[in-house]
């Protein structure tokens, strides 16, 4: 297998289609190494097709205002981005930045309309993420109107944990700057950086460089249920 080509197996398009529509997305897929900071596509950009995450991670993200951005969620091995722009208007609502180095794979909007109409197992499974994407986006709307900052980065953290795993060093497996931890939580940096500060004085959390590790999940678990009135 070449350095910039996926298996065939573990991306989220090869599992669920049908093993008979292999040779079709082989002949169809574009591979590309995507570097940290690159941008896959940008809101309001045409729509031209769907990306799978082969390695590396992905912020997908939204413009808040004129000068700050709200990231919706993260994609990481195994996932899909630019699904958000199926659909009448043809055009992303939503911007997708790596985060890590790694490998992408690119099916034009053509052929992943030609893989829903001939891979029921396929069209399911995508109609599965789309409805958890919606879940988990009211989930974080209500959230934002009405939980607490701290509570708010304490959901991200255990989030994050839960989505990307822990380190030898038991460490979040992710390096985030804390710009992107704060639009993750939908908070400004100066707050971020105050409620992360708390965290690390009351043992929640302790931290090395980027990284950071949850010492006491149960607290901050605790956090999450607090609601401002």
């Amino acid at each position: 297998m070449a350095k910039n080509e996926c298996d065939l197996k573990s991306c989220f398009l090869c599992k669920y289609c049908l093993k008979d529509w292999i040779p079709a997305v082989a002949a169809n897929r574009k591979n590309f190494e995507i570097k940290k900071g690159q941008q896959l596509f940008k809101e309001g950009d045409p729509a031209a097709g769907i990306y799978f995450i082969y390695s590396g991670a992905v912020k997908v993200h939204k413009r808040w205002d004129n000068e700050k951005e709200l990231i919706l969620r993260f994609a990481k091995t195994g996932d899909i981005v630019g699904q958000m722009g199926l659909g009448p208007e043809a055009t992303y609502p939503v911007s997708a930045t790596a985060i890590e180095t790694g490998l992408a794979c690119f099916v034009d909007m053509a052929f992943f309309e030609s893989t829903l109409n001939i891979n029921t197992q396929f069209t399911k499974q995508l109609v599965l993420v789309l409805a958890n994407d919606l879940k988990e986006s009211e989930k974080r709307m209500r959230n934002l109107a009405h939980m607490p900052v701290k509570g708010r980065v304490a959901q991200a953290l255990i989030n994050l944990k839960n989505q990307f795993g822990t380190n030898n060093e038991g460490y979040i497996n992710i390096e985030l700057s804390r710009q992107d931890l704060a639009s993750f939580t939908g908070a400004s940096y100066e707050s971020l950086f105050r409620v992360i500060n708390d965290l690390q004085e009351e043992k929640m959390v302790a931290l090395s460089s980027k990284n950071i590790l949850i010492t006491d999940e149960k607290r901050l678990m605790k956090l999450t249920e607090e609601i401002e009135i």
